[in-house]
């Protein structure tokens, strides 16, 4: 790469070589590279920074943006700042992917019996309070098979999924079967509130028998807020933005994709920035320690 004859002028005229990089896509550090005819100390360093955030980046699947591969880079002992990430990021291409806008699916039940909220927004993490409240929610999967349905079941205190179920169908059994799987796989030792939003299959008497067999007490945001059960919309914003949205061929594919999204990426290694930067995993093993 020769010096750009354009960044020279500039330099010789006064003014700014940032900008002149800005407007040329150059890094000032690749310009003052070749103006010297060789790497100084800081663009050396760039260059192993990059190296490091690329492999950070293709971990996560290439969902991690500039905070997230900053705090991981971070954890490795790199002294570096995030804007410096940032900024060899955009250099070499790499980004993390933004959240896209989900459909709601349960339909409200105007006859169901009321029950209150006993959430009220409050989706902070908790050290105290793991297995104490739970929230969950339904959402769709596109398939060539038709629409795979998946219910979960999230530790409030933790951003844990404590458990899941799919299903080709929206009836009752699909949610009963996520509580009854976190209820066995955690086993609380305490009554446990489960919240979630007015649809039907959350209010109707089948799941109300469950939750009591299980000592869970049912909570519910009102109808049309979104924000009332935001932990779990998240949620499902960042398994659609991570795994994709493209039809998966069958149901089957659609299943091992999603357990193996939770259970090996989500539940043990994937950065929550409300948890200081930790996996659920590590949160709740900081917790017991």
């Amino acid at each position: 790469m020769t010096v750009h004859p354009f960044i020279e002028a500039e330099k010789t005229a006064g003014h700014s070589v940032k900008r002149a990089c800005e407007l040329l896509q150059v890094s000032r550090t690749a310009y003052y590279a070749c103006r010297t005819g060789s790497p100084g100390p800081r663009a050396l360093r760039d260059i192993e920074l990059t190296e490091q955030i690329t492999a950070v980046h293709e971990q996560s699947r290439g969902t991690y943006g500039a905070p997230r591969v900053h705090a991981v880079l971070q954890r490795e002992g790199a002294d570096c700042g995030r804007r410096r990430v940032a900024r060899l990021m955009r250099e070499a291409g790499l980004a993390g992917r933004n959240r896209q806008r989900r459909h709601r699916t349960t339909i409200p039940d105007p006859h169901a019996a009321t029950r209150p909220d006993l959430v009220l927004r409050d989706f902070r993490p908790d050290w105290s309070a793991i297995d104490t409240r739970w929230c969950g929610d339904i959402t769709y999967i596109a398939t060539d098979e038709g629409w795979l349905y998946l219910a979960t079941v999230i530790d409030i205190a933790s951003r844990r999924v404590v458990g899941w179920a799919t299903a080709d169908h929206l009836r009752t059994e699909l949610v009963a079967d996520a509580l009854a799987a976190a209820c066995r796989g955690r086993r609380p030792v305490g009554p446990v509130i489960f919240h979630s939003d007015r649809g039907c299959q959350y209010t109707g008497h089948e799941f109300a028998v469950l939750a009591a067999k299980f000592n869970v007490r049912l909570s519910v945001g009102r109808t049309g807020q979104c924000w009332d059960n935001a932990l779990a919309e998240s949620f499902f914003s960042t398994l659609k933005n991570e795994l994709g949205t493209q039809p998966w061929p069958p149901r089957a594919a659609a299943r091992t994709a999603i357990f193996e999204w939770i259970e090996s990426w989500y539940n043990l290694h994937r950065l929550h920035s409300s948890l200081g930067y930790r996996s659920p995993a590590d949160y709740e093993a900081a917790l017991a320690a």
